[in-house]
């Protein structure tokens, strides 16, 4: 087979609709938009949203809540509980916890670790945010903690 054998599947491709091209394609004069009105002029329709007059709801309704510039980060969050699947002394990054399925591999640019659970043995966890409970508990197996930078290259919040 070569490139140019390669064709679309038979009923997949329909020919545009060629429209105000006489009478005899059936849709010459109006062009299928009828008589006047504001569907058949330029640019015509209804804005999303529009209620006829009326104040759309996205207006009646009370404005809520603040996001500054950028929004808010979002982490994933992985809790000590889940890495007792690990060997004594084994690094647990992010790529290791996604390798593990503890999250995907998506959200490995933002980790953090929360405290909820306990672990075995000594592990040295290096994730973008730790909470003091997790680092506590972690520090308390001797293991050690390593705070990654942001991979998106702004600032943690």
């Amino acid at each position: 087979m070569k490139l140019d054998d390669l064709r679309p599947a038979p009923g997949a491709t329909r020919r545009r609709r060629r429209v105000g091209r006489g009478p005899g394609s059936g849709l010459g004069k109006t062009s299928g938009k009828g008589h006047k009105g504001q569907k058949a002029r330029s640019g015509g329709g209804k804005a999303g949203g529009f209620e006829g007059g009326q104040m759309p709801l996205y207006r009646r309704l009370p404005k809520r809540g603040f996001v500054p510039f950028g929004g808010r980060s979002e982490y994933a969050v992985v809790n000590l509980e889940a890495l007792g699947g690990f060997a004594e002394g084994a690094v647990v990054d992010p790529a290791a916890l996604a390798d593990a399925g503890l999250l995907k591999r998506a959200q490995r640019d933002r980790v953090k670790i929360l405290g909820d659970g306990d672990i075995a043995h000594a592990l040295t966890v290096r994730a973008h945010a730790v909470s003091e409970s997790a680092r506590k508990k972690i520090e308390a197996r001797g293991g050690r903690v390593e705070v990654l930078p942001p991979a998106g290259g702004g600032a943690a919040s």
